[in-house]
């Protein structure tokens, strides 16, 4: 599925868009089924929403929350090729967005700004699940009653902050998604 042009836009004003992708090894899109139901899931906050898809790959999580009307997205993304095709599809496309060259571990040491909704999709082998949450949680990035996508393989055990609770989760074939609502941290636990 890392092809060449293999990715396509599922629903909204972008719906059929194929996106043009390097052909890069661990490159990961996120099935289109997998897209659709996650999108499904948040319809009702997408609109007018601030996203950040960090380890955006083919920012394909990022163009689909656009194509449902998000009203800004940020795509972080530390391949320079990716970043460039990421750029190019969106110039493509005519729509904004702003694509972040860096890592996305260090981009999360600045300061932090808070989004509507968080697109958390490392690279497996990573492992970075945990610590880019903890990034998240304390460092200011994301609304307080935010929402969180999460993607990691099926069967793993993750540590996630204990403010995010779960919403809709599923799986399809060794991966495993889940949606997470953030509510404010009690400062006193």
């Amino acid at each position: 599925m890392s092809a060449s042009g293999r990715v396509r836009i599922i629903g909204g004003t972008l719906r059929n868009s194929r996106l043009d992708v390097p052909d890069l090894p661990g490159l990961r899109p996120t099935a289109d089924r997998v897209r659709e139901t996650l999108f499904n899931w948040l319809q009702p906050v997408v609109g007018g929403a601030r996203c950040l898809d960090l380890f955006a790959g083919t920012g394909a999580l990022g163009l689909e929350a656009l194509s449902r009307g998000a009203r800004a997205v940020t795509f972080v993304e530390r391949d320079a090729r990716l970043a460039a095709a990421l750029k190019a599809n969106l110039a493509r496309l005519k729509v904004e967005g702003e694509v972040v060259g860096d890592d996305a571990s260090r981009w999360l040491r600045g300061p932090g700004r808070p989004f509507d909704v968080v697109l958390l999709d490392p690279p497996f082998a990573l492992d970075a699940w945990e610590t880019t949450a903890r990034q998240l949680e304390d460092g200011g990035w994301i609304a307080a009653h935010g929402w969180i996508y999460v993607e990691a393989p099926r069967g793993a055990a993750l540590s996630l902050p204990h403010n995010w609770f779960p919403h809709r989760q599923g799986h399809a074939g060794e991966v495993a998604y889940a949606l997470y609502r953030r509510t404010p941290a009690d400062p006193l636990s």
